[in-house]
């Protein structure tokens, strides 16, 4: 039986969906959990709606009446920090992988689940709201005794703050980069293969076509100074995973 979780969170989530009954029985399943949910239904007044509620997050169709979500997410970007999940209703590589170098966190295909996106929906606020991405992988030690800062010659990168800084200036990240930059950086030193990552990230198993996590390797290291044709910090090991260099 699909039973109701209730919940007390009051997070407050914009849907950007066209489709008026998806829209609606999305909308019933999160507020039953205990979300604040508003809907629009037009990609033309989404940025407006965006900028002037400040939704703890968003989840955007990608194909919509005025404005793409793909549009939408890019415009967004420069002043919009929270995550953002896009709904697609196309299983193709392209879309997801232009989503993400967009801006987007994550991705749920339609037909929407409610309870997956219920789900995805936790763990991208949780993770924003201060829980580090992967604290419940680390080997050995107790989550609270990690570092809340590391450093690296010119790059800093503080989990409290969920910020980063390359030469004393503020790296734009968005939540799921901080997260993967985070996560790769507390294993410096260490090669952590595409399955531990995508776990620790997205809390599902990793299929082995997902190509999320290259996206936004890609994305984050012309971030934090790194040469995306022959990188020095994040170094990609063949058949293995990626390793976060400590003396780059």
């Amino acid at each position: 039986m699909d039973g109701v979780e209730q919940t007390n969170e009051g997070w407050r989530i914009l849907i950007v969906e066209d489709d008026e009954r998806l829209a609606d029985l999305t909308r019933e399943y999160l507020e039953s959990n205990g979300l604040v949910v508003s809907h629009e239904s037009h990609g033309g007044n989404a940025v407006e709606r965006i900028r002037n509620e400040n939704p703890d997050l968003v989840v955007l169709d990608l194909m919509l009446p005025g404005e793409d979500g793909l549009s939408i997410c890019r415009r967004v970007r420069p002043f919009y920090q929270g995550p953002i999940i896009m709904l697609t209703a196309r299983s193709e590589d392209l879309d997801q992988v232009l989503g993400l170098e967009m801006g987007a966190d994550d991705y749920v295909g339609k037909p929407v689940k409610p309870r997956v996106l219920l789900a995805r929906i936790r763990a991208l606020l949780r993770r924003a709201g201060g829980s580090a991405a992967g604290e419940e992988t680390g080997r050995g030690g107790k989550s609270d005794e990690e570092p809340v800062r590391l450093q690296f010659n010119d790059l800093v990168v503080d989990r409290s703050m969920r910020e980063a800084w390359l030469n004393d200036e503020s790296i734009d990240l968005t939540s799921a980069e901080f997260d993967l930059l985070w996560l790769l950086a507390r294993s410096a030193g260490r090669v952590l293969s595409r399955e531990e990552i995508f776990t620790a990230l997205r809390g599902i198993e990793y299929d082995g076509q997902d190509r999320s996590i290259d996206v936004r390797v890609s994305r984050i290291r012309p971030k934090i100074g790194d040469d995306p044709v022959h990188p020095r910090r994040i170094k990609t090991v063949r058949s293995k995973g990626y390793l976060f260099v400590k003396e780059a």
